[in-house]
């Protein structure tokens, strides 16, 4: 059973989260609507590990709708996104997990 990390402040987000991507055990699972915003937007898998590597969470946690969890939107640009910068949301399991619930362009909101 994944670990409930808490809610976590846009700084300490974006440090656990860049942290865990950078490791060599993260598992990164993608909810359907994910992959095919992946397909849609012609964008790769390693486009969002770029993202999840170095990319920033700006805002405050939003209640998942798992029980316990947070979601956060991470934001940057990957060397496919032509200079427009990719927003994820994603779901930290406060271990080397992260789930990937969609993939979008920020000016898209």
């Amino acid at each position: 059973m994944p670990h409930r990390p808490g809610r976590w402040t846009p700084p300490d987000a974006t440090r656990r989260i860049n942290a865990c991507a950078r490791g060599n055990d993260l598992t990164a699972s993608y909810a359907a609507h994910a992959k095919a915003r992946l397909i849609e937007r012609g964008l790769l898998i390693g486009d969002v590990i770029y993202v999840l590597k170095n990319g920033y969470v700006y805002e405050d946690a939003e209640v998942s709708t798992r029980s316990g969890f947070f979601k956060y939107c991470i934001e940057g640009r990957s060397p496919n996104s032509d200079g427009r910068t990719l927003r994820l949301v994603v779901v930290p399991s406060g271990g080397a997990e992260i789930k990937i619930v969609t993939v979008m362009w920020k000016d898209e909101k």
